[in-house]
């Protein structure tokens, strides 16, 4: 697998300081630098563009995508080739009834997965613009736990959580992320159809995956919803994905709230050196076999936790 970006100067100078103790002797021509961790290689060239190179290059690649995301608020896209977009996917879908999905936790070592599938009908869709529902990544936690509840109980929703230990069980299986991604988010939206009973316009989903490899992802299902139309950056296009990426969010929220509670300790979002620091003082008092119940184990985190403890 292989994912390449431009990263923002401010990341750019976070990546060299993180990377500093596994560089390789040799550095590429026109590049910063090259070091690996773990199965990943990792190379940042002097225009800021970075390569993950590797069976957990996603994993790796996801660090920093969230990076931009919290820091920047920009949202990257590692997917699609600007030449294989549909001209749809360059619209706005206004006055249309729809279903979208989102998800939120895949680059948060702690806490669990979350995917929501709505239907927006015409009718909400003014309902929803002048509550200021837009992409979750771009409201700030104040305004999602002010806003999300509403949402949740005026637009019919289905929403999926997948804890710590099933997470870890799939990969264990073998399976990565966009995999994972593609299994839970055709869940939400075979029951959000049901629900619908044709009542809809389209099925959107945010494009993670090439179209033929998020089929190819959920061959298994037993049931499957197709006809999707995948749209890059659609929770910005798509106020059933945006209202999906909000209640998602809200439900992720109040999941880490009430770890925070159960473990007297504020757990940090993100991958970053904190959450690395909390693991540590969580393995101390509960033992390492206690991050399979609250964490991403195939995270690098979990490799730095035990480094940390040694």
């Amino acid at each position: 697998m292989t994912i390449v970006f431009k990263v923002s100067d401010n990341i750019k100078e976070k990546m060299i300081k993180y990377y500093q103790d596994l560089k390789r002797e040799k550095t590429p021509p026109y590049a910063i630098f090259q070091a690996q961790e773990e199965d990943t290689i990792i190379t940042l060239y002097n225009s800021g563009k970075v390569m993950f190179q590797g069976i957990s290059a996603d994993i790796d690649a996801n660090i920093w995508i969230d990076q931009e995301r919290h820091l920047n608020n920009r949202i990257i896209d590692i997917n699609p080739k600007k030449e294989d977009k549909k001209k749809e996917d360059k619209k706005i879908l206004i006055n249309v009834s729809s279903i979208g999905s989102d998800e939120v936790g895949t680059g948060d070592f702690f806490g669990p997965i979350v995917v929501t599938a709505t239907f927006v009908s015409k009718e909400k869709i003014n309902y929803l613009l002048d509550l200021g529902v837009k992409d979750s990544k771009k409201l700030t936690d104040e305004k999602i736990l002010k806003i999300g509840k509403e949402v949740m109980n005026n637009i019919p929703h289905v929403t999926f959580i997948l804890d710590n230990p099933s997470f870890n069980k799939y990969t264990n299986k073998g399976f990565n992320m966009n995999k994972i991604k593609a299994i839970l988010h055709n869940k939400v939206l075979v029951e959000m159809i049901k629900k619908e009973q044709g009542n809809y316009d389209k099925i959107v989903v945010d494009q993670f995956v090439y179209p033929q490899k998020y089929y190819e992802h959920i061959k298994d299902a037993s049931e499957k919803a197709t006809n999707i139309t995948f749209m890059t950056h659609a929770e910005d296009k798509c106020l059933s994905v945006a209202a999906a990426s909000i209640i998602s969010r809200f439900i992720f929220l109040a999941k880490m709230e009430n770890l925070s509670k159960e473990l007297n300790l504020l757990i940090p979002k993100g991958a970053g050196s904190k959450v690395d620091e909390v693991g540590c003082q969580i393995v101390k008092e509960k033992g390492v076999k206690y991050l399979n119940n609250i964490a991403k184990l195939n995270f690098k985190n979990t490799d730095k936790i035990k480094e940390m403890l040694k």
